[in-house]
């Protein structure tokens, strides 16, 4: 996993309550079984008419939002089922940050697996990002977001926040104790 430590890029606003998982990257993409290649899919059912033509209305179809870094949402985002595919294609398309008021709990432990931030904030400071034209910026170190002349402290566990400036998955944290396991298997052989 890349480390994550500052992220500086316009927002994508989409401005949904309840963005559930299905609606992130719809079932019938869920074949693939490696993480890769799952952006094509991102919000497909929304990107793209019955026809698979890019809807003008859409968000991501806009070229303005073509290179952001940043996704902002409304409550609740992730919800659903658990399926750890809508983080793999929110990272797939180039998301590094994901902001919204509230977060599902799975979704929200997917996103640190795979090298996302999702960062929760009150519903007015959301609004306010979700309208900004401006860069904004996002300091892992610091825990803060830059937009305009505003600073805004965000809330991290520290274990996590470690995993993604150090660019550690679940196996790189295991290997962290390599010696340790050595030595446990060296005096409890099978």
């Amino acid at each position: 996993m890349e480390k994550l430590i500052t992220v500086s890029s316009i927002v994508t606003p989409l401005d949904k309550p309840n963005v559930d998982t299905d609606q992130i990257v719809p079932k019938q993409f869920l074949k693939l079984i490696q993480k890769t290649g799952f952006g094509n899919y991102l919000f497909f059912d929304w990107r793209f008419d019955q026809n698979n033509k890019p809807r003008k209305d859409f968000v991501l179809n806009n070229s303005k939002y073509s290179s952001s870094k940043i996704l902002i949402s409304g409550d609740n985002f992730g919800c659903g089922s658990s399926r750890e595919h809508a983080a793999w294609a929110i990272k797939d398309y180039g998301f590094d940050v994901v902001i919204a008021p509230s977060f599902a709990d799975i979704f929200y432990n997917n996103c640190f697996k795979n090298g996302i931030l999702p960062i929760s904030l009150s519903k007015d400071i959301v609004d306010e990002l979700m309208n900004t034209q401006s860069l904004v910026s996002v300091d892992l170190s610091s825990q803060t977001i830059r937009y305009d002349s505003k600073l805004i402290h965000f809330d991290i566990d520290e274990s996590r926040k470690k995993t993604l400036m150090e660019g550690l998955d679940d196996i790189a944290i295991t290997l962290q104790h390599e010696d340790e396991i050595t030595l446990f298997e060296k005096n409890h052989p099978l």
